[in-house]
């Protein structure tokens, strides 16, 4: 692809490939859909809660990493089906892999609510 050099209209364009992407994330992945179900119940008991500006940043981040690794998971299995619509042994390792991915994150993000939520719990029913 030849790069034509810089315009405004191609960035603006481009945010519009990726504002696409994020629809076609939470339109079409199924697992898109409980990763922002869990979102929204942690936004709300933050908001219920009263996090600090710390805690926002870590759960944001901790919301956008999964989000992100999701998109990237969805985009692998994508190409990959296509590549390979066959069953082969090196796209399932993969696939496998970008899934792992996910999980870890998923994970770790789960790990970042307890300890920022466990707190506040016991505080809010004392």
């Amino acid at each position: 692809m030849k790069n034509s050099g810089f315009t405004w209209r191609k960035r603006l364009r481009s945010f519009k490939y990726a504002f696409h992407g994020i629809w076609l994330l939470v339109r079409y992945e199924h697992n898109a859909w409980i990763h922002c179900f869990a979102a929204v119940c942690v936004l709300l008991a933050g908001f219920l809660l009263n996090l600090s500006a710390e805690e926002w940043i870590v759960i944001a981040f901790a919301i956008g990493l999964v989000l992100a690794a999701e998109a990237i998971n969805s985009s692998i299995e994508a190409l990959a089906d296509l590549v390979s619509p066959e069953y082969n042994e090196a796209i399932k390792r993969t696939k496998d892999l970008a899934a792992g991915a996910v999980l870890i994150l998923a994970i770790t993000a789960a790990i970042v609510g307890f300890i920022v939520f466990i707190p506040k719990l016991f505080i809010f029913f004392e």
